[in-house]
């Protein structure tokens, strides 16, 4: 999955952007109530396990 389908994804499941860092973005999950990283490389796809971990991190079953 690339990072504009992840967004996207994120947002229709009422994830939010918080702040942005050298290499990532935080983000904020309503559903769980954690905050989580995402790497801000674009052009390329998300490696498996770390879309897994976003994934659960925000309460979004893949």
């Amino acid at each position: 999955m690339k990072r504009s389908e992840l967004i996207k994804l994120l947002k229709k499941h009422g994830c939010y952007f918080l702040e942005e860092g050298t290499r990532h973005e935080l983000w904020r999950s309503e559903i769980t109530g954690k905050n989580f990283v995402i790497w801000r490389h674009t052009g390329s796809e998300i490696p498996t396990g770390t879309l897994r971990k976003i994934l659960k991190e925000a309460g979004i079953r893949p």
